[in-house]
């Protein structure tokens, strides 16, 4: 009875049921399209802050950059002989490390020790100045001037001048990581995969091998058994690598025993990369290796979002402030408006809810009849507002909009890292990097399931107002409004 009932009075109000269902329908597209949005935004900043991190990677240690001393500038030096035989070719390269102060490796086995670490591992950051070219001498020429002087004299020589000579030398800047060969899946080369040839084993920890990047080995020609030069030291290339991220910068990994030697930092690390044992604790653990470990920057993947500005942070600002403010105001709209248009249409229908209570009606019967409408109506509502919700979540990937993201600096002098294999220090160097992102509307499962809860919510809510308007009517109702 009540099912014929209910599909009769819906049949007879298709414009009224149509009406607060479109409006609940609004409210629950919006809802989804915010939430979609916002996480297409989350994603694109994850997308971002990955060209930061290694895989695996849940924050990093590393000791901000010291001043340079009174008598030290900091800049590197390049010492040449001038050869006269300008075919002979003069070659200097300059070692340093870079990504702050160095750390003794004995610190890697002390962070691993606190409280949350899941495990550690250390990496040196190294930066090669490679300068190649040759010197030509220029040759001294005596100039003879013919003006005579008194008495017919003949010319006198002039000072000799220094004529042709020069310089012609190319500068080539290129980064290098040393890396713990046998915890290989946390560490710069975390992020890249080995393309062609291998990665290191375990048994070359102190070889001269090295893996190169793609593009470092596109654009010098290198392949799987060329030979790398580094200051007189010779390296068997065994690997490519491809990183995961356009922005990584490293172009060469050697074991980290090699890059310690090549650098002359002994024992020496640049950068912990240190892995939780509960992604929900980072900020604790944070805290922990802050505290125990005295000196050292701890820098999280929060720290390095903060650092992320452009069109991604302005829209992902605004998508998590104003739109989804504004997807509430609107849903909690389309619940009154819902709510208002049953308890209107209840009030119209005075002469037929008392009828069936003159009829033996008890007023939980009509309540439940109103209720039962209303949810009809609003699970209508929420399949229009899935429907809606896709097509406009469909049309933002489809379109994918283009934002810029700028990876600036954390704010440590030297920057809190190596260079952008992986580690965070790509985000603290002087210059910006501008990353090119699509954005994506991805609708998840949990968002369909939010808004099938709207829906009934929305139902609910009307049908009570309704509900309660309705059970307050007496069968005198009814016949007052009989002309």
């Amino acid at each position: 009875m009540f099912g014929i009932y209910l599909k009769r009075e819906l049949s007879r109000r298709k414009k009224a049921a149509l009406v607060i269902a479109m409006g609940l329908a609004l409210g629950i597209a919006l809802v989804i399209t915010v939430n979609s949005v916002s996480a297409g935004m989350q994603q694109a900043q994850e997308k971002v802050l990955k060209s930061l991190y290694g895989l695996g990677t849940d924050m990093t240690v590393t000791k901000a950059q010291a001043a340079p001393s009174a008598n030290s500038s900091g800049r590197p030096k390049f010492n040449f002989d001038a050869k006269s035989d300008s075919s002979t070719s003069q070659s200097s390269d300059r070692v340093m490390t870079q990504g702050g102060q160095t750390l003794k490796s004995s610190l890697v086995t002390e962070v691993a020790a606190q409280k949350g670490v899941s495990s550690a591992v250390g990496s040196l950051s190294l930066n090669v100045v490679k300068v190649d070219g040759s010197f030509t001498q220029g040759k001294a020429k005596s100039s003879t001037s013919n003006q005579g002087g008194p008495g017919g004299q003949g010319g006198s020589t002039g000072m000799p001048q220094v004529q042709g000579g020069g310089a012609s030398f190319d500068v080539n800047s290129y980064s290098v990581a040393g890396v713990d060969v046998s915890h290989q899946a946390l560490g710069p080369l975390a992020t890249s995969k080995i393309t062609t040839g291998s990665t290191f084993t375990a048994e070359q920890s102190s070889a001269k091998v090295a893996v190169i990047s793609k593009s470092y080995a596109k654009e010098n020609k290198y392949k799987v058994g060329s030979t790398l030069k580094i200051s007189g030291k010779k390296y068997k290339v065994i690997g490519i690598a491809t990183p995961d991220s356009s922005e990584s910068t490293t172009d060469v990994y050697l074991p980290l025993k090699q890059a310690q030697t090549l650098g002359d930092a002994k024992n020496k690390v640049t950068t912990i990369y240190v892995k939780a044992t509960d992604s929900k604790q980072i900020a604790t653990v944070k805290s922990t290796i802050q505290k125990n470990i005295a000196g050292t920057t701890v820098t999280t993947s929060a720290d390095l979002a903060d650092t992320v500005s452009g069109s991604l942070s302005t829209a992902s600002n605004l998508a998590t402030s104003v739109g989804k403010w504004l997807s509430i105001a609107v849903l909690v709209a389309a619940f009154l408006v819902a709510a208002l248009l049953t308890s209107s249409a209840v009030s119209r229908r005075v002469r037929e809810f008392g009828t069936l209570k003159a009829l033996g009606w008890p007023s939980r019967k009509v309540t439940r009849q109103v209720v039962g409408e209303s949810i009809v109506n609003g699970l209508l509502g929420g399949a229009l507002g899935i429907a809606l919700g896709l097509a406009a979540a469909y049309t933002v990937t489809a379109i994918s909009p283009k934002l810029t993201a700028e990876l600036g600096s954390t704010g440590s002098t030297g920057g809190p890292g190596g260079p952008g294999g992986g580690g965070p220090g790509a985000a603290a160097s002087a210059a910006k990097n501008t990353v090119d992102i699509a954005l994506s509307a991805p609708v998840s499962v949990t968002t369909i399931a939010l808004a099938v809860g709207l829906a009934v919510t929305g139902g609910l809510i009307a049908g009570a107002m309704g509900g309660w308007r309705a059970s307050r009517m007496r069968p005198a109702d009814a016949l007052r409004s009989v002309s």
